[in-house]
């Protein structure tokens, strides 16, 4: 009898530890660890960070969801509606403690709120109480929201605070394995956008639109987001966006709107975004783009500017030039004369900021401009950090420019997280069916543990392999994919059968070698598999790429096969029935 260690067997072995420690699974995991964090949460300004493990809240111990939520009700954040007044109208909002809005000297420099509050507002009351100052404004904040002591300790630091309100965090479970798990098995929301347009849309406009996509995903504190192209079977171009933990609504706030940038003087548009009147943003360039010193202390902590430079085409400026020649001038309290209208910037019809436009510009038309604006922190680390992220924001904007098309969504789906767990549970439990069912099959057709073991050892390390080489390239497994595993693992099966029975076939033959009955094997699951990957291919686009991952996953198992398995169960059977 030959050895049955060959060198193909051997190849196996490794692969299979090699597939194991990229999974790293670490089923013992217990405990949850920080998912997201809020980019203008104070947490974030003292330094946490996402992947930090939760050990305790003002020395309680943390190891479930359960227990960080009973943490953090204990601390009695109560949500109450809010009532604020500014000089263009009221705004009247549920809150906890997290105001949405920074303001300065009373007036709101920032909003996140979901009322039309925008920058520019003065604040005149809170819940009919009258503000005339910010140290009245700060009286009431803390009688409606006293703060209260919260000290979180994880694996990194330790964090103390005071809070006015619930930690503006996403926790989760701790990872068991580095398989990332899909959209269907964790839970979420996945949106299927479609470009509208009367023109045909480029692939470099998508690559565009997922620019500023991501950039506004990030901007509102959003992680674990995956974005990407995608194409149905007939070319139909879409934007596909899977993010974890966000509901129907809030995906419909952040992305479902065009990006459209207009600078504005009055009711006139000075310039949009893009190369229709945007030929040069100044970018990662200190000589012409970056934040100016110094960075300021205010109420809230500090405050940063940034400034880069533009460069418009002759058309803007001949239009910024007929719009301020007959403008009055203002002087500034420090004496500096500016023009009576200010340039508003505006994102999907937002205000997202104004700038004083000077004297010396009245009537000419400049195509170099400078654009500036704030950036905000506890610190000044943070506010230089958040002037950074708001620089680059809108240089983002400016370089992409006002999209040509608007976005209609396609399809939207959303799959609670307890929902996710149970299609996981489920998913485990038809795998470990399907299995079973194999092996049925296999002992009623053979009834020789030495041919049936060898089978289900090939198939069990066929799903092992295929889910190494998943979590080697950063793969999600949803549905679909699972779907493939199982799928690869019935074409391997087959194939098995295939070479016993060429195997057991040729016994009888008085001249057929092993590598004769092998070849003849190995040539009918070699065309079969070319097969395959050619039926695979277009199913890449199906559905505008929702099933890629079935795909995927079945040209990885059954490319394994062909190359891996197949060759080491010949090994195993030409040891194991050679007499």
């Amino acid at each position: 009898m030959k050895k049955m260690f060959t060198l193909r067997v051997w190849i196996l072995i490794a692969v299979i530890l090699f597939s194991i420690l990229a999974i790293n699974p670490s089923p013992s995991a217990k405990g949850i660890e920080v998912k997201n964090v809020e980019s203008d949460s104070p947490l974030a300004t003292a330094g946490l960070s996402t992947g930090e493990k939760v050990l305790t809240i003002n020395t309680k111990p943390i190891e479930t969801l359960e227990q960080y939520t009973l943490a953090v009700d204990d601390l009695q954040f109560k949500e109450m509606p809010l009532t604020m007044t500014t000089d263009k109208g009221s705004f009247t909002y549920n809150t906890s403690g997290n105001l949405g809005f920074i303001e300065e000297n009373l007036t709101i420099i920032s909003s996140k709120t979901n009322v039309p509050i925008q920058p520019g507002m003065k604040i005149v009351s809170i819940n009919n109480k009258p503000i005339s100052s910010s140290e009245e404004l700060t009286a009431v904040i803390n009688n409606l929201f006293p703060e209260k002591a919260f000290v979180l300790r994880t694996d990194k630091s330790e964090y103390a605070l005071l809070l006015r309100g619930p930690p503006q965090i996403t926790v989760g479970e701790l990872q068991k394995s580095n398989i990332n798990k899909g959209l269907e098995l964790q839970g979420g929301t996945r949106v299927l956008l479609k470009p509208v347009s009367d023109e045909e849309v480029t692939n470099q406009q998508i690559q565009d639109l997922i620019a500023v996509l991501s950039n506004r995903l990030n901007v509102y504190g959003v992680s674990d987001i995956k974005i990407r192209p995608a194409n149905d079977i007939v070319g139909n171009k879409f934007v596909l966006v899977e993010i974890a933990a966000v509901s129907k609504e809030e995906v419909r706030d952040l992305i479902a709107q065009q990006g459209k940038f207009e600078a504005k003087i009055g009711d006139e548009v000075a310039f949009i975004g893009g190369e229709r009147d945007v030929t040069f943003v100044c970018r990662n360039d200190g000589s012409c783009s970056g934040i100016r010193p110094p960075c300021v202390p205010n109420q809230n902590g500090y405050s940063c500017t940034f400034q880069f430079a533009i460069t418009i085409t002759e058309e803007a400026a001949e239009r910024h030039a007929e719009i301020t020649k007959n403008m009055g001038i203002n002087t500034s309290a420090s004496g500096s004369p500016y023009l009576e209208k200010t340039i508003d910037l505006y994102l999907d019809d937002k205000l997202v900021d104004s700038l004083n436009i000077g004297a010396d510009l009245k009537g000419k038309a400049l195509t170099q401009i400078a654009i500036s604006g704030p950036g905000y922190g506890a610190t000044e680390e943070a506010a230089y950090d958040d002037a950074i992220k708001n620089m680059n924001r809108l240089q983002t904007i400016l370089i992409t420019g006002s999209l040509p098309f608007k976005l209609e969504i396609a399809k939207l789906d959303t799959i609670s997280p307890a929902l996710g767990e149970e299609f996981l549970s489920n998913s485990i439990l038809v795998g470990i069916v399907a299995l079973i069912a194999v092996a049925a099959v296999i002992v009623i057709r053979y009834r020789q543990l030495k041919v049936i073991i060898p089978i289900i050892i090939i198939s069990v390390s066929e799903v092992l392999i295929t889910l190494g080489v998943a979590a080697l390239i950063g793969w999600n497994m949803d549905m679909a994919s699972i779907a493939g595993i199982i799928a690869a693992v019935g074409t391997g099966v087959n194939d098995q059968i295939l070479i016993t029975d060429e195997v057991l076939r040729g016994q009888g033959e008085k001249f057929a070698t092993w590598k004769e009955k092998f070849k003849r094997a190995f040539s009918i699951i070699l065309a079969a598999y070319l097969t395959l990957i050619a039926a695979m291919l277009p199913l890449w686009n199906a559905g505008a790429g929702l099933v890629r991952g079935f795909a995927v996953t079945t040209i990885i198992g059954v490319t394994i096969g062909v190359f891996i398995t197949r060759p080491a169960f010949a090994s195993m059977i030409e040891s194991l029935l050679e007499k």
